[in-house]
């Protein structure tokens, strides 16, 4: 199955211990392959994001490699 990244857009994210991370709100591309890179993900309040990497608008990111799993919800593994 194939998914546009505008597709990924708004979906919710969780972990796969079943934890509210967010809302996915954009991703990174290597601009010399075009490679996605990460995805950012607008914290939910009940994120402690001290425990994340955040960028410098305050999203979450994680590498793309990460999400294991996309149908209504996104699920992002290793955290």
């Amino acid at each position: 199955m194939k998914i546009t990244e505008s597709e990924l857009r708004g979906k919710t994210v969780m972990s796969e211990e079943g934890l509210y991370l967010g809302i996915l709100r954009n991703s990174t591309v290597e601009d010399r392959t075009g490679q996605l890179m990460n995805v950012l993900i607008e914290p939910s309040d009940d994120v402690d994001p001290r425990l994340y990497h955040l960028d410098n608008q305050g999203h979450l990111v994680f590498p793309f490699n990460s999400i294991k799993s996309v149908k209504d919800v996104v699920i992002i593994g290793g955290q």
